[in-house]
């Protein structure tokens, strides 16, 4: 397994911060268990110390006191002495020797020892109490001999019979030594062990957290050099997976758009080849037989300007096509009446049904007043009934209709061909599809029609929709805002 150095690589970030949080909760523990272990250790053997005195207090004046003074001082490594107001020792306790020096045998302090032990502690404490009306006092010393930190505590004792007494308690406030060393010994070796378990752990949680992108980082590389065929393999985290799923949507996209790209660029070859083959055929023809009578070089003529019209009319609407969805063209609403336009642009239709029988049939509400782009619409309207000429069934019948909906006019175009199969309404709208299986050159139009109809009426926020089903036609429709 190689470790990759890069430090801005996902695998060294995630190492170094798992490493750094371990390395703070060490650090962590350390300070609590090293430098700060002095201070934890005074306050809880001072909270310790009030307990005993809280302890011996009650018990005070009862027949297993003596007992219980013994335990407490035995358990607790502490000095405990009891005597009257006067300083005559009651009951003491030293198992452990922090007062050896007045200590006897079995622990307890002598009673001719107790004027040394009262000029090291107990009159100080006994006149403090008895002077401040303290019932108890407690601080810490510096012992020179120890060398080390004392607490020194002193309270006043009340038995159940009235009798009255001083509680004197003795306890070192330095943590053991030994104990100390143990901790930092056992410490060390805990923290080399967890640096060395978080080095090789962070690694490994990186490189597998890490190997789900690089995998789609890999596919993305094979996408941009144009294998569309790509699939981006999903990971082990949710994240990972949405991503590729996107991915994969996208290059699907991607695959269909290219496809149709292909598609685009021979359809658009074959209408363009076809005027052109005719152009220069009957050029040709005029050049050769320019003795001809007169009307034939007209009809030559006229289809040589006819198949002109048809290429201009192609060229003129890839470029809308492409003004329109780069959004370089301003949309300049205006009220017009949409129903004068319907029946204006039907009359630019009429030729069709003088020459090739189409029967156009419109069904349209007097004065329907729309605010949209005028241009724009016309040519929308314009482009639905040449697709609708192109489509039609035997019958040559093509539909036109304006409907009043509350606040909005719906316009619709239907005709009578084929249909269209349910797979494919949603796209039929897109920039580079065809309707049919295979290309034919339409009888109106480049054929583009559909695509810029869908960029205009995307582009005024217009709805529409294509309503179908195979064997009965096709109904195209949009909406627009209603001019009150």
């Amino acid at each position: 397994m190689r470790f990759n150095f890069d430090t801005k690589s996902i695998v060294y970030k995630m190492w170094l911060y798992f490493f750094l949080f371990a390395l703070a909760i060490l650090s962590v523990l350390w300070l609590l268990q090293i430098v700060f272990l002095q201070n934890y250790y005074q306050d809880m053997k001072t909270h310790e110390i009030l307990n005993i005195a809280d302890a011996l207090k009650s018990k005070y004046g009862q027949t297993d006191f003596d007992t219980t003074l013994q335990q407490y001082s035995y358990k607790n490594n502490v000095m405990i002495l009891v005597t009257d107001l006067d300083g005559n020792v009651e009951f003491s306790a030293d198992s452990f020797g922090t007062g050896s020096d007045l200590s006897g045998p079995g622990g307890r302090i002598h009673p001719g020892n107790f004027t040394q032990f009262s000029q090291q502690i107990s009159e100080q404490i006994r006149e403090q109490l008895l002077s401040s009306g303290k019932t108890e006092i407690y601080y810490s010393v510096h012992n020179a001999r120890l060398k080390g930190l004392l607490l020194e505590y002193g309270a006043l004792l009340n038995s159940q019979a009235g009798r009255k007494a001083i509680l004197y308690i003795r306890s070192p406030l330095d943590p053991i030594d030994s104990t100390t060393a143990v901790l930092k010994s056992q410490l060390f070796y805990v923290s080399m062990i967890i640096l060395l378990l978080a080095f090789f752990i962070a690694f490994l949680i990186a490189r597998r957290f890490s190997r789900p992108i690089e995998m789609l980082t890999r596919s993305a590389r094979e996408l941009g050099k144009g294998n569309y065929n790509v699939v981006f393999v999903r990971g082990s985290y949710s994240e990972i997976d949405q991503l590729a799923s996107t991915l994969n949507y996208a290059t699907r996209e991607l695959s269909k758009t290219e496809r149709l790209r292909r598609e685009l660029i021979a359809n658009v070859s074959h209408d363009l080849r076809t005027p052109l083959t005719m152009i220069r055929a009957y050029a040709e023809m005029l050049r050769d037989f320019a003795s001809e009578n007169e009307e034939k070089r007209k009809l030559r003529a006229g289809v040589i300007v006819e198949e002109a019209d048809r290429l201009s009319g192609l060229v003129n609407d890839m470029l809308n096509l492409s003004k329109i969805q780069s959004g370089s063209e301003e949309i300049v609403c205006q009220p017009f009446d949409i129903s004068q336009m319907v029946r204006n642009i039907l009359q630019r239709f009429q030729i069709l049904s003088e020459r090739n029988g189409y029967k156009f049939v419109c069904s349209c509400e007097e004065r329907l007043v729309v605010a949209a782009d005028k241009r724009r619409i016309e040519q929308v309207i314009y482009n639905l009934i040449s697709n609708a000429v192109n489509y039609t069934g035997d019958d040559k019948r093509v539909e036109i209709s304006l409907k009043a909906l509350k606040d909005r006019i719906r316009c619709e175009v239907r005709d009578s061909g084929k249909g269209i199969p349910k797979e494919k309404l949603e796209v039929i709208w897109e920039r580079y599809y065809k309707a049919t299986e295979t290309h034919k050159r339409p009888v109106i139009g480049s054929g583009l029609g559909l695509s810029i109809v869908k960029s205009i009426l995307e582009a005024q926020g217009a709805a529409y929709g294509v309503e179908s089903a195979e064997g009965h036609g096709s109904t195209f429709w949009f909406e627009l805002k209603r001019e009150k």
